[in-house]
């Protein structure tokens, strides 16, 4: 029948309960007649309380120390869910990221994947078990160090062995039905989709939407590697994702839009009266750069006719923003700008779907739905199949379930149903 990569999220494996659940969901896919292999994220806020509990310690803990506290949480999980699938009558074999072969650069809290080496995990395979991998880290190439993958990391190691073993699919388990047309936690009529393509999904993950991380996403399209994501406390089917629909039944016209998300977890600097000349902009990136800082959306404005002077404004990830903001002031001497603005009391709104570049109307519906929800906005950024804006933190309620319903997203059916998790 296959080999099938399965992976829960914390939610799913949040208590004893919810392991053994788990556990009977993964035995009857061993039934079926699939080989198996399990990732699994640290059980519920195990991860969150780590990093607390690390905080109330040290303020800036070290990297290594770090990654070493921060992977015990999914080492739990994976032990304890081998004990769960033994006590069903089969065998399974737990593995640590390193074990697996999971093999990362050495940028720890942040590590990136370079290759997967899953020679024990085929042994295992072979030998019948199921295999439990915990997710989230891996070993450093040179040093042979614990890393860990970054937030959402649990997922892009499935992906990884997916691809690793050639499995004919990675199944994503969560506390959802699927991917929907918005959060369900903040439009109750949102839509399950039965399918997405690569790359709306990669727009919407990198927008905002918490289901799957941009680097899975990407991971699975580079390798082809079709995701399932379903829920792990129901069984209704989820929503593909894939270059073509399961079934290939794929529409003459593809939906308009995709979906609506949302992201509060930006933050925003403004560089403020900075020369209009040719280079300052690039000096300002390049101290971002340097300090190893991903940025979002850009917007310059017009420079004054009396001072010559421009503003500079974009978007950071908030967990970046104090590093962020040291690396400019480092660097005003050689821009000489007037000084810096931070807020990190945005939101970023966007509009995803490939079929807006060839329907004209799309751009004006999605503002005139703001305005009418009465939201200002403060940064706006296109692609051919994404808009977003910048808005404040609080009108992000309106705001996505005013254009979700502009767009005819709402369902019919009844209210979408989150089954755990806290949203830390």
């Amino acid at each position: 029948m296959g080999l099938v990569v399965q992976k829960y999220g914390g939610s799913s494996v949040a208590d004893a309960e919810g392991i053994k659940r788990v556990a009977r969901r993964i035995v009857d896919t061993k039934k079926a007649g699939h080989q198996v292999v399990v990732v699994v994220s640290a059980m519920g806020d195990t991860t969150d309380e780590l990093i607390d509990l690390a905080e109330q310690v040290s303020p800036i803990p070290a990297g290594r120390e770090f990654d070493m506290l921060l992977t015990a949480g999914e080492r739990i999980s994976m032990a304890l869910l081998a004990m769960a699938i033994k006590n069903l009558g089969h065998e399974a074999q737990s593995f640590t990221g390193s074990q697996a072969g999971v093999i990362t650069d050495s940028s720890h809290n942040r590590a990136r994947i370079i290759d997967v080496t899953p020679g024990r995990i085929r042994t295992a395979l072979d030998e019948g078990n199921i295999a439990i991998v915990a997710g989230f880290q891996g070993v450093s190439q040179d040093k042979k160090d614990i890393t860990t993958l970054g937030r959402g990391g649990s997922d892009t190691t499935a992906v990884a062995l997916a691809a690793a073993l050639n499995a004919g699919v990675c199944e994503i388990y969560t506390d959802v039905d699927g991917i929907f047309t918005a959060d369900p936690r903040v439009v109750k009529k949102a839509r399950k989709m039965d399918w997405i393509a690569f790359e709306d999904m990669l727009e919407l993950a990198s927008s905002g939407s918490k289901v799957l991380l941009h680097r899975c996403v990407e991971y699975a399209r580079r390798y082809n590697i079709p995701i399932h994501v379903r829920s792990s406390f129901s069984g209704l089917p989820g929503t593909w994702v894939s270059n073509e629909p399961p079934q290939g039944d794929r529409p003459m016209e593809q939906a308009i839009i995709s979906g609506v998300s949302h992201d509060t977890s930006e933050a925003k600097i403004t560089v403020v009266g900075v020369p209009d000349k040719p280079g300052e902009a690039a000096t300002i990136f390049r101290a971002i750069a340097d300090a190893e800082i991903n940025i979002d959306m850009v917007v310059q404005n017009v420079s004054a006719a009396a001072t010559a002077l421009t503003d500079i404004s974009f978007t950071l990830p908030k967990t970046e923003g104090h590093r962020a903001m040291e690396a400019l002031t480092r660097a005003q001497a050689l821009i000489s700008f007037d000084s810096l603005r931070y807020d990190d009391q945005i939101a970023k709104i966007s509009l995803v779907g490939a079929g807006m570049k060839t329907n004209p109307g799309v751009t004006a519906t999605f503002f005139e739905a703001l305005s009418n929800a009465g939201v200002n906005i403060e940064l706006i950024s296109t692609s051919e199949i994404r808009i977003s804006v910048v808005t404040r933190v609080d009108d992000v309620k309106p705001a996505v379930q005013a254009v979700h319903s502009a767009f005819g997203l709402d369902s019919d059916s009844d209210e979408a149903v989150v089954y755990g998790g806290t949203g830390r």
